[in-house]
């Protein structure tokens, strides 16, 4: 059987006997608190299980939350039900988790580090002095081809946003695309 990582649909009543805990949890009551992390784990297990590629994080990010939310229960006014708050929270949880870890050095076993990062280098890509060589192939373009060229070629944008700051007609970016990389073919095979 495959089971859905979303939180299933409950019923309007066991919404609003958790939202009912949850209120109760915040004027201090510790068994509304215990039935309001009971009611809720599950769920959300289920949907940090389906935000976080880690599976070994899941319990972790869940725990996370529960401290998240019973720390800031005391800010949880009912205005919405208490698991579309607590799932809120487990969300924010995975996205902090994925900035932290985004700023954390990754380890490496190998006793030659210099040797890993040459290796994990994209090859075939141009390099500084291509890099060099194109802009000065660029400043010899027109203004305006040039900005268009750029903004299709290099920036990547569609056609119809690149016409759209250029302040001309999708045809007339074209047009100025097309020559332009007339204009570089020609360039290049004079420079060869």
């Amino acid at each position: 059987m495959i089971t859905s990582a979303l939180p299933v649909p409950v019923p309007e009543r066991a919404d609003e006997s958790i939202t009912a805990w949850a209120l109760a949890a915040r004027g201090g009551d510790p068994d509304a608190v215990e039935r309001f992390v009971r009611a809720l784990h599950h769920d959300v297990l289920r949907y940090v299980a389906h935000l976080c590629a880690d599976p070994q994080a899941v319990d972790d990010l869940a725990q996370d939350t529960f401290l998240r939310a019973l720390g800031s229960l005391h800010r949880f006014e009912g205005r919405s039900s208490a698991r579309s708050w607590l799932l809120a929270i487990a969300r924010r949880a995975v996205v902090d988790s994925y900035r932290y870890a985004g700023t954390r050095p990754r380890p490496y076993d190998t006793a030659d580090w210099r040797l890993a990062v040459e290796r994990a280098q994209p090859c075939g890509l141009p390099g500084f002095d291509d890099g060099v060589a194109l802009l000065d192939l660029l400043t010899a373009l027109p203004d305006e081809r040039r900005e268009a060229f750029v903004l299709t070629q290099l920036l990547g944008l569609p056609y119809a946003e690149a016409a759209r700051i250029a302040g001309c007609p999708v045809g007339t970016l074209r047009s100025r695309v097309a020559r332009a990389r007339a204009t570089l073919i020609g360039l290049l095979a004079a420079a060869a």
